[in-house]
């Protein structure tokens, strides 16, 4: 599928959007704060059981074009993925909750879903945070406590 993968400590978060929205440049900005690579612009995706896990292409594997510099090689490794974040566009400020789900992948999960505009500085800061509170639980409706 045509999306760029990265994962922080084996959770993976596939990064979605038209051609030119951010997609590579949020990865890489990811990786410069200690994720890793686990695809770039191509990603594959297989259910394994009830997960869903995203590799690269054997023919892109640990290669990443970075605007401007090049392609450069960069250890990659498959990863399980737990979110989906779809870049082009700010959601709303308080999101009602998103699932996605890919086509062609009888029985696949569905994954929590964000929807950001990919270029803003704080854009690395909120998939950690998502990513964080989805593998926690950490996310409420409200601020108000019981």
């Amino acid at each position: 599928m045509h999306g760029s993968c990265v994962a922080l400590r084996g959770q993976g978060v596939l990064l979605l959007g038209e051609s030119g929205s951010g997609k590579s440049d949020l990865t890489l900005r990811l990786i410069h704060e200690g994720w890793a690579l686990v695809a770039d612009d191509r990603t594959v995706l297989a259910r394994k059981k009830n997960i869903l896990v995203a590799s690269a292409p054997s023919t892109i594997q640990g290669l990443m074009e970075v605007r401007g510099v090049g392609i450069v090689t960069l250890t990659a490794k498959p990863a399980r993925l737990k979110l989906v974040v779809q870049l082009g566009g700010e959601g709303p400020r308080l999101p009602k909750p998103e699932r996605w789900v890919p086509r062609g992948i009888k029985g696949a999960p569905f994954l929590p879903l964000i929807r950001l505009d990919g270029r803003h500085s704080s854009d690395p800061a909120k998939v950690t945070l998502a990513l964080r509170a989805i593998s926690r639980d950490l996310f409420r409706d409200t601020f108000v406590t019981k």
